[in-house]
């Protein structure tokens, strides 16, 4: 990215109305500001043996083009760590030029898609403390995601208990990409406990399952990377539909994030196509796919759809609905979505309202 974004200059272009912004990522500005929430044998842990990922590559992104943190050139704290690291950068550059009165942490690079579950569940509750210490309890603007160890569905569903009632937290995180399709019954305390304490369940386009980055494979640029989170999010529904999550969870309510949107209505006609034919396989299914959806799901923005035409992007969000929608900027990356830009002219009043605040102050129960 050549785009220089500047805070001073992102106060003349923000939106004037307040806002969610439901997908920030933030970083640790050290290998070990975790380890004041670690246990010693943890620490000793790290520093003798690092993190061994389902994944081949121990650590960092797979294409240099992700690299420095996916993140945007002007993004760097001037305190010095990594972009995002820092809480009185992200007030300058985020939160106070855009009017941000509900920031959503996704935190990434944690200790999901670990094969050593004891040590994937103590860096995901050091993550947890840690959004707390450093974040949440600084700016009551931002709220935090219940990170999990989520290929141990009985750790992860007691982290997530730990945590009922605690008003940092506005939802439970996981990623897309994982051993098994969400949908598998190994993943099922997640959502028992999710549905038990009243929270909603954030999907994340990556993650290192051990898998390749597309259906098909490893491709061979990063942009097939990138096209590829919409395709597996698509594969994360569809198992979270056909292998009856929502109907033995009916109450559960569930977030796929940073994977667009546009695609939803012709998966969901997909589906309901050959239910017609093969409902027989799935007789727990009560209802069509699509109507699934349309209770269950909601949607982050970002990267927001930008068809050649304006009537096709309204076509979809009358699909989805209004009120599905949740405005997300994916700061700090490079990709980040401008507020002020993101929305085209022709929008009523109450749909820009929702699309912007209201829908995620209700959906995390923000007053």
């Amino acid at each position: 990215m050549n785009v220089q974004f500047r805070p001073e200059s992102a106060a003349s272009t923000s939106i004037k109305t307040a806002i969610a912004d439901c997908d920030i990522h933030p970083a640790r500005a050290s290998n070990d500001e975790l380890f004041p929430f670690m246990a010693k044998r943890w620490q000793g842990h790290l520093e003798a043996y690092g993190k061994q990922a389902y994944h081949g590559m121990m650590e960092g992104p797979p294409y240099p083009k992700a690299q420095p943190n996916a993140s945007r050139r002007d993004a760097w704290p001037p305190e010095g760590g990594p972009q995002g690291s820092s809480l009185s950068f992200m007030q300058k550059q985020l939160l106070d030029p855009h009017n941000v009165a509900l920031g959503v942490l996704n935190p990434l690079n944690s200790g999901q898609g670990l094969r050593n579950q004891d040590l994937a569940a103590a860096i995901c509750s050091a993550i947890n403390d840690w959004q707390i210490e450093k974040w949440t309890s600084k700016d009551k603007r931002l709220k935090g995601s219940i990170v999990v160890a989520n290929e141990d569905g009985v750790t992860a569903a007691a982290e997530i208990r730990k945590r009922a009632g605690d008003p940092n937290y506005v939802q439970v995180l996981l990623l897309s990409r994982n051993v098994e399709p969400l949908g598998q019954r190994r993943y099922w305390p997640i959502y028992e406990a999710a549905q038990e304490i009243g929270l909603p369940v954030g999907v994340h386009a990556f993650g290192f399952g051990g898998n390749p980055l597309t259906p098909s494979g490893w491709p061979s640029f990063y942009i097939e990377e990138m096209v590829g989170h919409a395709q597996c999010q698509q594969t994360v529904l569809a198992s979270l539909v056909l292998e009856g999550v929502f109907e033995r969870f009916p109450r559960l309510k569930m977030v796929m994030i940073e994977a667009g949107f546009g695609w939803a209505p012709s998966l969901a006609w997909r589906l309901d196509k050959h239910f017609e034919k093969l409902r027989s396989e799935v007789p727990h299914l009560k209802r069509k796919p699509s109507e699934y959806i349309r209770d269950h799901i909601w949607w982050t923005t970002q990267p927001m759809e930008d068809p050649e035409r304006r009537d096709h992007l309204f076509q979809t969000i009358e699909w989805i609905g209004w009120d599905r929608l949740l405005f997300a900027t994916d700061y700090p990356h490079w990709d980040f979505d401008e507020p002020s830009r993101v929305l085209p002219p022709g929008v009523s009043e109450a749909n820009r309202e929702a699309f912007y605040l209201g829908n995620a102050r209700k959906l995390y129960g923000i007053s």
